[in-house]
């Protein structure tokens, strides 16, 4: 089996304060069972927070989902056996336990994972937008940003040219 084929990403609940415990437990088995194939990455996502106290600012990492560590794996019966049996862990996130993989939105949403998006828009382009505050509109499309994801389309608001910058989820180029 490839590296990649067959791993999702999946949610694991742990006691609380435990996350980076059961994150290292995991990847300690991983490493030693060498099951680096079937479970590819163990994730406790943070961002950093500014804290003021005593009037100084404070840059702090926060555990993005408190109680929750992150998955890629392949599930069979021996993952499912390792991480379940995992000092800290309580739970897989799913219907009576049993595990549900993330969904690619969900895995993008997050920011856990980079998807790589193509879109079919140019700049000068005719669209119509699907979603957001100005479903039903159309523009024309300004500026096009990969790495963000966005684009930027003119549309009249108002009776002014106005620029909105929208996902390329919520466009669609105009036959």
């Amino acid at each position: 089996m490839s590296s990649d084929e067959g791993a999702l990403w999946y949610v694991i609940h742990t006691y609380s304060g435990y996350e980076n415990k059961v994150k290292a437990n995991i990847e300690k088995i991983v490493e030693t069972r060498g099951m680096q194939d079937l479970i590819q990455e163990v994730s406790v996502p943070v961002a950093d927070t500014v804290e003021i106290k005593n009037g100084q600012k404070k840059v702090v990492p926060r555990k993005v989902f408190p109680g929750y560590v992150l998955l890629k794996m392949v599930m069979n019966d021996d993952t499912w056996f390792i991480v379940r049996n995992t000092r800290g862990v309580t739970s897989f996130v799913g219907p009576a336990s049993k595990p549900i993989p993330l969904t690619d939105r969900e895995i993008r949403n997050m920011g856990i994972e980079t998807i790589i998006e193509t879109v079919d828009i140019s700049v000068s382009d005719s669209v119509k937008i699907k979603s957001g505050a100005f479903e039903g509109s159309m523009g024309i499309v300004k500026e096009v940003n990969h790495s963000k994801k966005t684009v930027i389309v003119r549309l009249s608001v108002f009776g002014r040219e106005t620029p909105v910058e929208l996902d390329f989820l919520q466009v669609e180029r105009m036959a």
